[in-house]
């Protein structure tokens, strides 16, 4: 991989660790890029769900629970004993939940937040190092369109996007100057097991939120398998954004996706324009700015 402008090149030599890789995106994903040619670290937290991808190409196949620095730091010590390097780390290993913020239970919640959020930042500060010293590298990190817009019954799943989308924002000003980059992934409804395999549901359901987030719940199930998005589709964008010459801070995917992020921005410059004097009128007058209190 090399480098120049802060544009990270990537090249047939460069080798990919992906997580969360038994289903969904980051299955998809693996068979892609080892498909291109890529050397690949495939993982997965039972490694025989993905040890068929083996024969896609050149990969290194092992066990990885982002909730677990150690087997972390062990499964980036292993691909850089086995490859010499990371170059290009995909954090899309997550978890959902459903549940009005009032019937949200607190295990549930925090073991999406260990996962979502806190083993994605574990992985990006145990590859960083090597890629600050080769001043080269690529990180995505998969949000939603739930990291920009929140949707009633998976409050606190936007919550760890939300925090995903900030912790990313302020990676890459850190970063790019040192030749790494950033990439969000934001899909909307895809047609993976999202909400059916890795997304629990509260046991408390209170009947005042029927409407709202009780509906939105049985919605999003009734559609799982039928949604719009193809994940084969997506992952070619992915890897096309990546190895672009001038990739994206933000990847939308999906139709839904699309609308729903130019609403978003439709609805706050509104807000912002209506209260822009309020707004405005919270400091202190210019004249004394700069003056000590």
């Amino acid at each position: 991989m090399e480098t120049g402008n802060n544009k990270a090149t990537i090249t047939k030599e460069s080798v990919w660790l992906i997580t969360g890789c038994s289903t969904g995106f980051g299955r998809e994903l693996a068979k892609h890029v080892l498909g291109r040619g890529y050397r690949t670290v495939v993982t997965a937290r039972n490694p025989d769900e993905v040890r068929d991808l083996a024969s896609n190409g050149e990969s290194l196949i092992l066990k990885l629970d982002v909730t677990d620095q150690s087997q972390i730091d062990a499964a980036v010590k292993a691909a850089e004993n086995r490859f010499g390097r990371i170059d290009v780390l995909v954090n899309n290993a997550g978890i959902g939940y459903f549940a009005a913020i009032e019937e949200g239970e607190y295990a549930q919640v925090r073991k999406m937040f260990d996962v979502n959020v806190f083993g994605l930042s574990g992985m990006i500060q145990a590859v960083l190092p090597g890629m600050r010293e080769r001043r080269a590298g690529f990180i995505v990190n998969f949000s939603s369109i739930g990291g920009l817009r929140s949707f009633p019954a998976i409050g606190y799943y936007n919550a760890t996007k939300f925090a995903v989308e900030g912790l990313s924002e302020a990676l890459w000003q850190e970063v790019e100057p040192l030749g790494i980059r950033v990439m969000l992934v934001e899909p909307s409804g895809f047609r993976t097991d999202w909400a059916g395999r890795s997304a629990n549901e509260s046991k408390v359901q209170i009947d005042d939120y029927a409407a709202t987030a009780g509906a939105a719940r049985i919605g999003v199930r009734a559609v799982s398998g039928k949604q719009a998005g193809d994940p084969v589709r997506a992952v070619h964008a992915i890897v096309n954004a990546v190895e672009s010459s001038h990739p994206p801070h933000r990847l939308l995917l999906g139709n839904d996706a699309y609308e729903g992020a130019m609403a978003k921005l439709g609805e706050l410059q509104k807000d912002f324009a209506a209260w822009e004097r309020v707004s405005r009128g919270a400091d202190f007058p210019k004249e004394d700015q700069g003056k000590a209190t």
